[in-house]
């Protein structure tokens, strides 16, 4: 039971980051470049280079306590970032843009996140001491 706590209370900080940097974000961005979810694509990079980051860094410390794993790993970044937003906002782009923001959504989210998932963990690696 008390590895959902810990699960859930970093669901709790992650869902309201993702919330409040969506919010911001697409306010900020939209208006200047027109309407694109924004706000999930940043999320999404930045949880996925935060948690390979934390991931590589966790790695090499095999003294890190499981409930901060859990805390951050599954609890934080699994609620910041957010694989159904994405899905339905580029149904959305299709139906209301076409089927080119669509695509670009698509490859912007797949191919920025992977690069991102790279990046952390080279910096988790070189960094951090990591192995």
């Amino acid at each position: 039971m008390d590895k959902l706590l810990y699960i859930g209370v970093g669901g709790f900080f992650g869902a309201n980051a993702r919330y409040l940097l969506s919010v911001w974000a697409n306010g900020l961005l939209a208006p200047r470049w027109g309407n694109f979810p924004y706000g999930t694509l940043i999320v999404n990079v930045a949880g996925s280079f935060g948690l390979a980051l934390f991931g590589a860094w966790l790695g090499a410390r095999a003294g890190m306590s499981p409930e901060l794993r859990l805390f951050l790993g599954a609890g934080f970044f699994g609620a910041f970032t957010t694989f159904s937003t994405f899905a339905n906002e580029s149904l959305t782009l299709n139906s209301e843009g076409g089927t080119a923001l669509l695509l670009l959504n698509v490859l912007l989210n797949n191919g920025l996140c992977l690069l991102a998932v790279g990046l952390g963990l080279f910096l988790g690696h070189r960094l951090m001491g990591a192995a």
